[in-house]
Parts: structure tokens; sequence; C-alpha cells
């Protein structure tokens, strides 16, 4: 029971994470294309720079509850996905650089440099985050010892691909809601075509993975043995479309409320669809790593919970604190100095 409860945690971290990051990874990805000055890039800068390393609180905390809940999974998911989570890690590490490192010069060379830092740090993360969730579903090279049996360039197959793709149009349609809530005049006007676009794009590609999901993988199983998950898919279905609608009629909040519960959901569903497996192995069932056999002790895992259910509603009710401070537009005019706002 406890082992299915942290499973549970495991992937409900993932998706608060995804949901909160990855409007800041898709501001980074759209820059080069909404931000047509300097009042435009300042604009965005501000718009992500009082949450993004809140943000990512919920990243170490995934990754904390891997390590303490299901050793062994972690430590052959960090041992076998070691160069792709390296290069997420390197990615992340260089858009925080770049968001405080910006403005310490008013040189325009220095500015683009970082700009182009923000840009790589955004998109490189976004698309192995989803290179990676797709290789976790499909299967990994992994035998009877724990060990890879691949390359980085064993990731890169064509199902790996297509997550990394739908995972970058993703954040993007995200990042893009977001700066319509966040912004106004020029850049609210250029995200507000753009989602529309963007959703398009998604609303096919989703389509094209899973389809593709039948064939790689086999998440569909346990939605035919317990049918009541079906609740996960259709509630991704209907907030795809909801976000259409909302972007429609020009209601940017409701639709990005609408982009969070698609990203939760589509993530949750990944991860009910995997349960009870965490690592796949594609050589043979027998080596996968489950919630059962790679996990703390019960002792641990009681421990652990306990800690959870006092700390984890202390930081959501500072983040919630933090958005509702830096709530406020950023101006058509920001400012072209001075510091990024942090939290």
């Amino acid at each position: 029971m406890l082992e299915t409860i942290w499973f549970a945690l495991w992937g409900i971290l993932w998706a608060v994470y995804f949901v909160l990051d990855g409007f800041d990874l898709g501001i980074g990805t759209l820059m080069p294309f909404v931000a047509k000055n300097e009042a435009d890039r300042r604009a965005l800068y501000n718009s992500l720079g009082p949450y993004w390393n809140g943000n990512e609180v919920w990243l170490i905390t995934a990754g904390g509850v891997t390590f303490a809940a299901f050793p062994k999974t972690y430590a052959v998911m960090f041992s076998s996905l070691y160069s792709a989570l390296l290069l997420i890690l390197f990615g992340l590490i260089l858009r925080g650089v770049a968001l405080e490192f910006r403005s310490k010069f008013a040189s325009s060379g220095w500015k683009q440099f970082w700009d182009g830092c923000l840009w790589v740090g955004s998109f490189g993360p976004a698309l192995l985050f989803g290179v990676a969730f797709a290789n976790l579903f499909r299967g990994i090279l992994i035998d009877g010892q724990g060990v890879y049996q691949g390359s980085l360039f064993s990731l890169l197959n064509s199902y790996g691909l297509m997550g990394g793709v739908l995972f970058v149009l993703i954040f993007t349609v995200h990042g893009a809601l977001w700066l319509a809530v966040k912004t106004e005049g020029a850049v609210q006007e250029r995200v507000a075509r753009l989602s529309g676009l963007l959703w398009t794009v998604l609303a096919v590609m989703a389509v094209i993975f899973l389809i593709a999901t039948k064939f790689s993988t086999r998440l569909y199983d346990n939605y035919l043995l317990v049918p009541v998950l079906a609740v996960l898919p259709l509630a991704a279905v209907g907030a795809l479309f909801a976000i259409r609608v909302f972007i429609a009629k020009k209601q940017w909040l409701k639709a990005w409320f609408s982009s969070a519960v698609f990203i939760a959901t589509v993530t949750l569903f990944g991860v009910a669809g995997l349960y009870p497996n965490m690592l796949v192995s594609s050589i043979d069932q027998r080596f996968s790593l489950t919630a059962f056999n790679s996990s703390s002790s019960p002792l641990t895992l009681k421990i652990m919970l306990g800690v959870a259910l006092v700390f984890v509603p202390v930081v959501i009710v500072y983040q919630t604190w933090v958005y509702r401070l830096f709530a406020k537009k950023e101006p058509a005019d920001a400012a072209e100095s001075g510091p990024v706002k942090a939290s």
C-alpha cells in the first residue's frame, strides 16, 4: 500500500513540476519569436523572473522522492539516463545563470549572449524531458543487473523524439498563454496569435503520439484492466479543447489553467499506464523495476509520508503567496535596465 501511495506521489510531483516550470521553459523557447526589441525582452524576463527558482523546487522534490522512496530505481535511472539527465541539468543551470547575469552589463552583445543561453537552457531541457519520459514508457535497455546496455543515441529513437517534440509544443503553448496573461501591448498581441497556431500543431502531434504509444508501449494495458482510469485521458482531451475555446474568447487566465490541467492529466496518464513499473526493461520484462521491487523499507516510507504531509503544504502556501504578490501585468514599456524581478 505504501509503495502505491509513493508511486502516486512520485507521479503527482512530476505533474506539478511540469505545470509550474513548463511555462518558464516555454517562455524561454519562444523568446526569439515574440520579443522584437529590448522592452519586449524585459517584459518576458520579468514575467518569469519571480517564479522560475521556486518552480524548480518541485524538480528537486521529484528527484528526492525517487532517491528516498525508490533508491534502486534512482540508481538505475540516473546511470542509464546519465547523459540525457546531465544535459538537462546543464541546460537548467545555463538558464538560471542567464536570468541572473543578463542585467549585469548594458552591452548589447552581453545581453544577446545570455538571451541565446536562455533559449538553449529552455528548449534543451523541454526536448530532453520529453525524450526521457517517452523512453521510460517505451522501455530502456537494462539487463538483469540493472546495467544499461545502450547509449545516448539509443534514447534518440523515433518514439523518444516524438515525445521530445510533444513536450516542447506543450510547454510553448503553456508559456504563450502565461505571456498573454502577464503582458500587454505588442507582446500580448503576438503571443495571442501564436497560441492558436501552436495549439493546432500540438493537437495534431498529440494524436500522432497517442497512436505511436499504442504500438510502442504497453501503457494502454492498465486502462483496459481498470476502465475507471479513462478519466485521465478524457480529462486531458477536455482540457485541450478548453484551451482552444478560451483562446478564441481571449480569456487568457482560463486558457492557462486549462493548459495546466492538460499538462497534469497527460503526465498522470503516462504514470498510471506505467504502474507498477518505474523502469521498463526492453530486454526482458522480468528485469523491469517496479514500485515494489525497488522501494525503501516500510518504515522509511512511513517517515517520509509524515514529513511530506507537514512540509509540502508549507511550500504550496509560500508559492501561492509569491504568485499573488507578482500577479500584476508587465507593462508594454518595461524598463530596459535593472535586474530581473526575483522572488
